[in-house]
């Protein structure tokens, strides 16, 4: 008896298509979030990884050409009031503003430092706000990915237990593939969340540190706008 069970286990498929397309509907559905669920935390994954990229290029190329030497004035007029760079845009915010608190004779109109620092701030928001975009859905696939794997997996384990009951037999060739389809539903719930989890605490760090790179270059030129105040 125990070696034809034996050898109808070895006849069962176990492979991962077999294991779907054996598994009930609300098992497979489960499955089946899990891989969109994944392939859309790749995705994002991706997209942030080449968005992260060429921010951080395009602040390096602005730093230098920032710092080269050439006047503020005729800096901003080969980027232009809306450039494409994040870090030309903070640039190009406080200069617009800048140009603005100037009445016709030429001297500042009062408060200018504070408008110029929040034109400065709303626009390095609008980039944060760009760089974090989508990491929330890194979040919820990272915390919610693995309970909805465990979810399918105790309906296959139900689905088989009622299987054993219905041919009142508990031969491995009857349990066996039963557990395996709903382990199937916990290994997607973690394939999707282990990555989702990891890539959501770097590319928030790495978001935090492309903002804070900002912020400080906000603060520098303002600085400078102040010490032009000032003399």
């Amino acid at each position: 008896m125990e070696a034809d069970t034996l050898a109808l286990a070895h006849e069962i498929d176990f492979s991962m298509w077999w294991l779907f397309m054996r598994a009930t509907l609300t098992v497979k559905l489960v499955m089946i979030m899990l891989i969109l669920a994944s392939f859309w935390s790749w995705a994002i994954i991706v997209q942030k990884h080449i968005l992260f990229r060429k921010a951080r290029t395009e602040a390096a190329r602005f730093d230098r050409a920032f710092w080269s030497g050439e006047p503020l004035d005729g800096l901003f007029e080969q980027i232009g009031p809306e450039p494409d760079g994040a870090a030309e845009k903070v640039f190009a915010a406080g200069m617009v503003e800048w140009q603005r608190s100037h009445r016709d004779d030429g001297a500042l109109i009062a408060g200018a430092t504070a408008r110029i620092d929040r034109s400065m701030d709303v626009a390095i928001s609008k980039q944060s706000e760009k760089l974090q975009n989508g990491l929330t859905i890194l979040a919820t696939v990272g915390s919610s990915a693995p309970f909805i794997g465990l979810f399918g997996t105790v309906i296959g384990i139900m689905n088989a237990f009622i299987e054993i009951a219905e041919q009142q037999n508990t031969n491995l060739a009857v349990v066996a593939p039963g557990i395996a389809e709903a382990l199937l539903a916990t290994g997607l719930g973690l394939l999707a969340a282990i990555p989702a989890v990891i890539f959501y605490n770097k590319l928030s760090a790495d978001s935090d540190a492309i903002t804070s790179g900002y912020e400080a270059f906000a603060d520098e030129f303002a600085t400078i706008l102040s010490r032009q105040l000032d003399s």
